[in-house]
């Protein structure tokens, strides 16, 4: 566990997730910066000291105590067979809000159509603890040799299959492979050192840490709506509003009118407007979030 008292060493993954990962934390209400090379980035929190390193590494880091705490991917836990305490779920990738997938994949034309078919042959990928283990559980033998890099393009000259990490399958695709099955689904865990969980002051620190970005994570599908609307239309413009609570109403100087504010899914803004206009509300404001915390 870090001996650095009422501070916190917090490993952020490096790489692919650092820009979203960074922008998630503004949200949440820290300001992270970092220079093109390097490893401890700025954060405008004394109580933190950050450390840019591969999401593959951080939760051996994490478990070993050289950090606190870190943002790394549930792949790599398992990967890693890492024992660490697991504070948060936070879901958030490169390219959206949904998990990514470890795939075995092969070339379009080949004939493998199940794990079972894998006996004997050869696979590439970066995540071998992985493969191996998926390969134990299906009962088949196969050969699993680390791939250092640009995967996709090793099948089928050098590798029968290869096992890779996707959040939509267009780089599969692109290189004429199918997806045979999905070994897992993985999201970015917030997890803590267990020695430094049982910290009073470094847990309650995490569990803040954690609860903001959760709030961020939340936002990132909501807005606010706030309206103006007559006495005699509330009722029928509340029940237009989907909102985590009741709505909020609040009476305005003008007499017989109302304010209302509501929290809502960003997807369904375009269809309640014009029905909230239909209905007699006025004013209407669109609001973009950056926490929400129930």
């Amino acid at each position: 566990m870090s001996d650095n008292g009422n501070k916190i060493v917090l490993g952020l993954p490096k790489g692919s997730l650092q820009e979203s990962t960074f922008a998630m934390f503004k949200k949440a209400g820290f300001t992270i910066r970092s220079g093109s090379r390097s490893y401890v980035p700025s954060v405008d929190d004394p109580e933190i000291e950050a450390r840019l390193i591969r999401a593959q590494e951080i939760s051996r880091y994490v478990e070993s105590g050289l950090l606190d705490a870190g943002l790394t991917g549930h792949d790599w836990i398992v990967e890693n067979r890492s024992q660490v305490h697991e504070v948060a779920d936070l879901v958030y990738a490169k390219q959206g809000m949904k998990p990514v997938r470890w795939v075995l994949a092969v070339p379009n034309d080949s004939p493998i159509q199940s794990v079972k078919d894998l006996e004997g042959k050869r696979i590439a990928t970066e995540a071998v603890g992985l493969t191996r283990h998926y390969l134990e559980k299906s009962g088949v033998n196969a050969e699993v040799e680390f791939s250092w890099g640009a995967t996709e393009v090793k099948a089928p000259e050098l590798v029968d299959a290869i096992v890779e990490i996707t959040e939509t399958g267009s780089s599969l695709r692109a290189n004429n492979l199918r997806i045979v099955e999905t070994i897992l689904e993985s999201t970015t865990r917030f997890i803590a050192n267990n020695a430094s969980w049982e910290n009073e002051w470094k847990r309650k620190k995490i569990e803040q840490i954690a609860m903001l970005l959760r709030g961020a994570l939340s936002a990132e599908t909501k807005v606010l709506l706030k309206l103006n609307v007559h006495k005699d239309n509330v009722d029928t413009v509340s029940k237009l509003l989907p909102s985590l609570h009741a709505p909020t109403l609040n009476q305005l100087a003008h007499e017989g009118w109302y304010s209302i504010e509501s929290v809502v899914d960003e997807t369904v803004v375009r269809e309640v407007i014009p029905q909230l206009k239909d209905a007699g509300a006025e004013g209407i404001i669109e609001i973009p979030l950056n926490k929400v915390v129930p």
